[in-house]
């Protein structure tokens, strides 16, 4: 071995060369010899990496029910509502009887379509009645384990406060009544809002503080 500054003959294994001082770096590779190669080491099982790994960034769903959503919830509890209020609705017909509705046929017939004052007054209860159900129904299940309508239930939606945490029967009964306030909006944008509000709010969402989310 030579050192590779002056040249001089070292000893095996000298560090310094004894001549001109200069470290001692090692033999080269035999001439003609590729130089050996080292396989990089593999990291144990359950090792962290010495070296910063990049956070994947993943696209959750969004929370919020949609408008559309909330649409076909509300055509099913319609059809719930519509059905006890035309439940309710034969009873009254049943109370006041069934030859109101033959004198209202026979006055149309006759030119003078003027309804009998019970059945006008049987019309005013049972719509009084049916607003009373709609109440009760949305108020109590919405603010029940199951957080929402058969409707909502149907399509895995829940009415939540604005931290997402389940409402009051009292708070559920005012946002019910809100939704009088969203409906006196022209062409329905009270509840179209729900379509493009940052968190899918109709008008009486914002009004109670509520939200309608998807269950996960």
């Amino acid at each position: 071995m030579f050192c590779s500054k002056c040249g001089a003959r070292l000893t095996e294994g000298t560090a310094f060369c004894s001549v001109c001082g200069t470290p001692v770096i090692g033999p080269l590779p035999a001439a003609g010899l590729p130089p050996t190669y080292a396989p990089p080491a593999i990291a144990p099982a359950g090792a962290v990496p010495a070296y910063p790994v990049a956070p994947i960034a993943v696209a959750l769903p969004s929370p919020y029910a949609g408008f559309w959503l909330r649409v076909v919830a509300y055509i099913i509890d319609s059809i719930v509502l519509g059905v006890i209020f035309g439940v309710l609705f034969l009873i009254g017909i049943a109370i006041v009887g069934v030859g109101s509705l033959h004198t209202i046929v026979r006055g149309m017939d006759s030119g003078d379509a003027e309804p009998p004052v019970a059945f006008i007054l049987m019309i005013i209860f049972v719509s009084f009645l049916g607003l009373i159900a709609s109440w009760l129904y949305h108020a109590y299940l919405e603010s029940s384990p199951n957080q929402g309508t058969l409707g909502k239930m149907a399509l895995g939606l829940i009415v939540t406060d604005l931290q997402g945490g389940r409402i009051s029967f009292g708070h559920a009964t005012g946002r019910f009544f809100a939704k009088i306030i969203t409906s006196l909006i022209p062409l329905g944008i009270g509840y179209m809002m729900a379509g493009f509000t940052e968190k899918k709010q109709a008008l009486h969402d914002m009004i109670a503080a509520t939200l309608v989310l998807r269950k996960n």
